[in-house]
């Protein structure tokens, strides 16, 4: 599902996660300075963590992918600097986190961006 070489920009605000396409495209904008049309993945997460949504855009339009845990919660990456919004992970990295795997523990070279 993921293609290739995509980059994966993971927010670390939580957000509502009632918010749809055109909400979640201005997130991006705003908080993570990135263009929504720009072909890469957009991890967000609500307070409880147990919800994750992703957007992203195929070429054609928007999509989203949204998942609730039947139980626990999604484990968030660790930013590498101190404040910062979003975490860069790589593909595998996101199917682990989809999955519940703990990204501490699989993925040391994750980049971090502050919010613009």
């Amino acid at each position: 599902m993921i293609p290739a070489g995509v980059e994966v920009f993971v927010g670390l605000t939580p957000i509502d996660l009632r918010w749809g396409f055109d909400r979640l495209a201005g997130v991006v904008e705003e908080r993570i300075a990135r263009k929504p049309r720009g072909g890469a993945l957009f991890v967000f997460f609500g307070r409880r963590r147990d919800a994750v949504k992703v957007l992203f855009h195929d070429g054609t339009g928007f999509c989203l992918f949204y998942k609730r845990l039947d139980r626990g919660t999604f484990r968030l990456p660790s930013p590498l600097e101190e404040g910062a919004s979003t975490v860069v992970i790589e593909e595998r990295a996101l199917d682990d986190l989809l999955e519940g795997i703990d990204l501490e523990a699989h993925s040391p070279a994750r980049r971090a961006s502050g919010m613009h």
